[in-house]
């Protein structure tokens, strides 16, 4: 018997609402426009052929106004399951809510989030040696380096033909980079991933986590760096630009002192912010050559957060990985719909040519 075509959503509610969001004029998303957003995805996705939908439960009124929605009756939406798990109303949400979705076997992950939401579903999805779907991304949160600026109607039409089985890998998925850190240590070692950017600051403290003062930014390790991006990896994005889909990676050296800087460069780290860095160089990073961090102490902010914490004789090292997880090409899919007729329905000759 064949599984029932079915699609995962993970909707962060609380994307876009970090300290950018009030020192740089950042947008911020309500509840009700979130909601919208993945009505739109449902929608589409099951005039797409996806008959299920597996959601992650919030505190913070997504899943209450759906609730709400479908209490007033909608024939055009899939079949609507809430993850069995209990909301933290933190990044933990995010984990569980992926290793279930890869439990129930949803054949993609539809994420609303920023950067941060993003990387926390394919931290957990390259940890996991369950099958790893691949990720629809919608952007939601401050710096959307990662996720596409994509009408959600169109994504959700691209989502449900893949997970109706309508598409082909080969034509539709793509493989992307992340930077993986490691911080050796007399314990044992640390390891996190960066889907974007891992940045070396000589903060010691999270503070509050979201990462928008420049003054103590030591080194950006960068997946990928477009020059229109937003956030820290517009560093490199300026400096030297690397494309999501191109070999390799970049890594910047920011100077610790006037004598150190070889120029100032402005860069946009945050909507509304742009601010002037003083760099010491940049070269390129091949993939699976680790690249030792000079800082002594500090933090590694991923993604735009502070999360790894180092100290003094412990070593730290990051390396570019190539093809580490999938996400759907939606403009790809919704070529390939068009090519193959994937969403005509033949009534009767209209009485014109066609190929």
């Amino acid at each position: 018997m064949t599984a029932a075509p079915t699609l995962g959503i993970i909707a962060n509610p609380i994307s876009a609402r970090d300290i950018r969001r009030v020192v740089a004029n950042a947008g911020n998303l309500q509840i009700t426009d979130r909601v919208n957003i993945v009505l739109r995805v449902l929608q589409a996705a099951r005039a797409a052929g996806v008959v299920r939908a597996l959601l992650m439960p919030d505190r913070a009124g997504i899943r209450a106004l759906l609730e709400r929605h479908l209490k007033r009756g909608d024939s055009s939406l899939p079949e609507l399951h809430w993850l069995d798990m209990l909301p933290s109303s933190t990044v933990d949400d995010t984990f569980v809510a992926t290793r279930l979705l890869q439990r129930a076997g949803a054949a993609a992950i539809v994420v609303l989030g920023g950067d941060g939401t993003h990387r926390a579903v394919v931290r957990e999805l390259v940890t996991s040696d369950a099958p790893r779907p691949p990720i629809v991304g919608l952007s939601t949160g401050t710096n959307n380096a990662f996720p596409e600026l994509r009408e959600p109607t169109i994504a959700g039409l691209a989502a449900g033909l893949w997970a109706a089985g309508r598409l082909r890998a080969a034509e539709v998925l793509v493989g992307n980079k992340l930077v993986e850190v490691v911080i050796d240590a007399a314990a044992g070692a640390r390891r996190d991933v960066a889907i974007v950017d891992a940045v070396v600051t000589h903060d010691r403290s999270v503070g509050a986590r979201a990462l928008w003062k420049t003054g103590s930014l030591d080194a950006a390790y960068l997946a990928f760096a477009e020059p229109q991006a937003i956030g820290l990896s517009s560093i490199g994005g300026l400096l030297q630009p690397v494309g999501r889909r191109e070999p390799g990676g970049l890594a910047v050296q920011l100077a610790a002192g006037a004598g150190e800087s070889v120029l100032t460069l402005h860069a946009p780290i945050a909507p509304g912010l742009v601010r002037p860095l003083s760099v010491a160089g940049w070269q390129p990073m091949k993939a699976g050559q680790a690249h030792v961090v000079r800082a002594t102490a500090g933090m590694v902010a991923l993604d735009g957060e502070r999360e790894l914490a180092f100290h003094p004789g412990e070593r730290v090292t990051m390396t570019l990985r190539e093809n580490a997880f999938e996400t759907l090409d939606v403009a790809q899919a919704m070529a390939v719909a068009a090519r193959d007729g994937l969403l005509r329905q033949a009534v009767r000759d209209a009485g014109f040519s066609h190929p």
